[in-house]
């Protein structure tokens, strides 16, 4: 995935070093300039700042790191150094250090190396393979002055370190993505869902996102000024989003596309990342029109990286955009049945969907009933891809405690439930009643997001990030 971050590079050394071993300071710079290359092809903007081998040039580095605005920050240990040459840097700083343990390759090359005879040279060459000496000595300066720091040892060309570093990269990525959305609340939680819940001042503290409370009047007032040719454009995008079933009325694919419309400006007016909504309008029709009809409309925003949760799912629509930013979708689902003889679960909704995960094409039916919910529409109907897939909820506890919940497991083959809704088979390393046990009881809301692909870990380091709690199922 493109990142998008600033990353900032650096190295650190011994500068007594350099004029002992001819060439080991640009053997250790080549190494660098492989790390700097490997970065950026994660979308990265790299800022380097080269070798760091004394006090001074650490806090220069500091300042230009400073002056770039970077969001992460990649230490790189080229051989000794000296822990005050780091110090002064990382106390300057206030975004995520990551140190990179990392020896050239998986070993030292024993008979090349003994057969070099001249002691300085063999010296000098295995100065490029001592990261390992300084990493203690980091660590233990790094705890005593109270620095958060994350380690990742290995050599430099290991499949292992670079799946690690693309997984701090994605996770830096994500909890900016956080950081800089703004969230919708649009009417009011499903009355009685007690679970779903939230406080939503500590969930801005935790993820540090913009909480805009809009009146469903808002949505009413955009709606009522749609005009006719804006309505013709959004039944065609529905005819070219959707598998569209011969079934949907032609009045309801008209309430859906003037519903969609207004939802677009509403997104476009507040600058929404993520939208959480509910509400029922009884008594007046005008409302009541409109929630009938919000499913389609709710499903394209998710389509466009603006995930919806319905219900008034704050917490789980957070869950979405974290999935969301992996680019690996982030579908609104909950636990619809277990099927002991296959020994796999079934989660769905009614809706909103995220095509990015879906199995085909998304369909668009009618449904006569919104069960639990007031009136009838259109509805979407979806199975998700085949493969792996990872389910996230992010969770509130007694205390207030904020935290992410994740398993992985597989979508996999086998017959749905053809109700109008989303409606996916799961499989997990545990049984499906062990799962769902160990599931509910680490505490979350009754919905779940699922994106495709194997995020757990990636996850763990964002709940890092974010200093907040973390637990995996399976």
């Amino acid at each position: 995935m493109d990142s998008g971050i600033k990353i900032g590079l650096f190295g650190i050394g011994l500068d007594t070093y350099w004029g002992q071993f001819d060439g080991l300071l640009d053997k250790l710079l080549s190494f660098q300039l492989r790390i700097k290359q490997r970065l950026e092809q994660s979308g990265a903007v790299v800022t380097d700042a080269g070798m760091v081998d004394n006090p001074d040039k650490a806090i220069a580095a500091a300042e230009l790191f400073r002056e770039k605005g970077v969001d992460l920050i990649f230490l790189n240990i080229s051989t000794y150094a000296l822990s005050h040459n780091v110090l002064p840097l990382i106390q300057r700083v206030s975004c995520p250090v990551i140190v990179l343990n990392l020896q050239p390759s998986e070993a030292i090359d024993y008979a090349k190396f003994n057969a070099i005879g001249d002691r300085g040279k063999m010296t000098g060459e295995w100065l490029s393979y001592c990261q390992g000496c300084v990493t203690p000595e980091l660590a233990s300066v790094f705890k005593r002055a109270g620095i958060k720091y994350h380690l990742i040892s290995g050599y430099l060309e290991e499949d292992y370190v670079w799946h690690e570093i693309d997984e701090w990269i994605n996770a830096t990525s994500a909890m900016i993505t956080m950081k800089n959305c703004r969230v919708g609340v649009m009417g009011h939680y499903y009355n009685g869902m007690l679970d779903v819940y939230s406080d939503i001042t500590k969930l801005a503290a935790v993820f540090g996102s913009h909480f805009e409370l809009i009146e469903f009047g808002v949505l009413k007032n955009l709606r009522d000024k749609v005009l006719p040719h804006e309505v013709i454009s959004k039944t065609g995008e529905f005819k070219n989003w959707f598998a569209v079933s011969e079934e949907c009325p032609d009045e309801d694919m008209e309430a859906a596309a003037v519903t969609s419309v207004a939802l677009d400006k509403l997104a476009g007016r507040f600058r929404l990342g993520a939208l959480a909504y509910y509400y029922e309008g009884e008594g007046d029709p005008d409302y009541e029109k409109i929630v009938t009809t919000l499913i389609p409309g709710m499903t394209l925003l998710t389509g466009r990286n603006i995930p919806a949760a319905g219900e008034c799912e704050v917490k789980n629509v957070l869950a979405m955009k974290i999935m969301d930013s992996f680019n690996s979708g982030g579908s609104f689902s909950e636990f619809y049945a277990m099927d002991f003889n296959d020994d796999i679960v079934l989660l769905g909704h009614d809706g909103p969907a995220h095509f990015k995960i879906a199995d085909g094409r998304v369909g668009l039916v009618p449904l006569p009933v919104f069960h639990g919910k007031p009136g009838k529409g259109l509805s979407i109907q979806m199975k998700v891809v085949n493969g792996p897939v990872t389910i996230l909820s992010v969770c509130e506890d007694g205390n207030g405690n904020i935290s992410l919940l994740t398993a992985q497991g597989e979508s996999v083959p086998g017959p749905t439930l053809q109700i109008g809704n989303t409606n996916s088979r799961y499989k997990f390393p545990v049984s499906a009643r062990e799962f769902i046990d160990n599931w509910s009881k680490a505490g979350p809301s009754h919905h779940c997001a699922i994106g495709v692909g194997n995020w757990s870990s990636t996850i763990c380091k964002l709940a890092d990030l974010l200093g907040t709690g973390f637990t995996r199922i399976c």
